[in-house]
């Protein structure tokens, strides 16, 4: 079985192992997509808060089931994906449900290695129905899930200004989301490319790049009142640390971008504005299943955010061009056939 490994930051390389073998209640799924991440691209460059090396990456997948081990109503050859996050079951959270954030949480590519291979066990229990969707959309339906739970997160009303900031794959998904629950959507980002797509392919009528004088735009777009939900979806310190400074009184601010280090604040500022921070981890079934859903309605297009393709064999050599913003990257799908 072939296979890519990021021994450490800035380094991948080829090699081969054994084909997995699934165990009780686990599936064998063969590679056919691979979804490029923000999350990939972090623990390449050294930058992903939880990570080990070395490490298959690879978490954004659509595969081919070639065997279940137990019952299930899922058959060899069904084209499927899967949430990628491995929960204990026993928890806090998971007794909640929440099991996104589960105290012992392995997510697939993060903790434990991934799908950049030719095969992947993955349990049973965890797949997702492909529905007659294509492949390339399947393998995207993971980082949709995330921007829909911090939508969800957030309880995004109708006619509400919601602020996403960081026009990447994650950020864009929280903007159709936040669009299909009626919001009134703004993306901040320092890319004007990335801006100019979510105008015109994803239909955000308001965008800012971070060269303006954002909160003169922002209280110019909301009447002075102010974004009633803040969503960072950069990661970025400085960005994060910013986003406080944008909400509404009686705001919402909601982190799915990962930072590091420690963020800092003003308290009178934030206090005064009683307002509500919260992280958005991963997602959960219900997310999976709504995006399905809307992708399965045409509400939302997981294809239109895909830039570049390559094949396996072509991705190291691709990779760390994917780091660099000139490229244009949005989305980068990895093919095996």
């Amino acid at each position: 079985m072939e296979v890519l490994i990021c021994e450490s930051p800035g380094t991948l390389r080829y090699g081969t192992r054994n084909a997995p073998v699934p165990g009780e209640k686990e599936t064998l799924l063969r590679v056919r997509r691979i979804g490029i991440c923000g999350t990939d691209l972090h623990a390449f460059e050294g930058t992903q808060p939880y990570f080990t090396y070395p490490r298959i990456l690879g978490h954004e997948l659509a595969g081919e089931i070639v065997e279940v081990n137990g019952t299930s109503a899922f058959r060899s050859g069904d084209i499927v994906t899967f949430l990628p996050y491995f929960s204990c079951g026993h928890c806090v959270a998971c007794r909640q449900g929440k099991t996104n954030c589960c105290a012992d949480l392995k997510v697939c590519g993060v903790h434990i290695d991934g799908g950049m291979a030719d095969y992947l066990v993955v349990p049973t229990e965890n797949l997702v129905a492909g529905r007659g969707i294509g492949l390339d959309a399947l393998a995207l339906v993971e980082p949709l899930a995330i921007g829909a739970h911090g939508i969800r997160r957030a309880n995004v009303n109708s006619g509400e200004p919601v602020l996403v900031i960081g026009a990447g794959p994650i950020g864009m998904g929280a903007m159709q989301f936040a669009r299909l629950a009626g919001a009134d959507v703004i993306a901040l980002d320092v890319d004007e490319r990335r801006l100019a797509f979510c105008r015109e392919r994803l239909g955000v009528p308001y965008t800012i790049t971070a060269k303006e004088d954002v909160l003169t735009r922002l209280r110019d777009i909301t009447g002075g009142d102010m974004p009633a939900v803040v969503i960072d979806a950069t990661g970025n310190l400085n960005a994060i640390q910013e986003g406080f400074r944008y909400m509404s009184h009686g705001g919402r601010y909601v982190l799915i971008g990962l930072q590091k280090g420690d963020i800092a604040f003003s308290h009178p500022e934030f206090h005064k504005r009683e307002g509500t921070l919260m992280s958005s981890r991963n997602a959960t079934r219900k997310d999976f299943d709504q995006v399905v859903q809307a992708i399965s309605q045409g509400a939302v297009d997981p294809e239109a955010y895909i830039t570049h393709r390559v094949t396996f064999a072509a991705a190291g050599e691709a990779f760390p061009s994917w780091l660099d913003r000139k490229s244009g990257v949005i989305k980068a799908m990895v093919m095996r056939d």
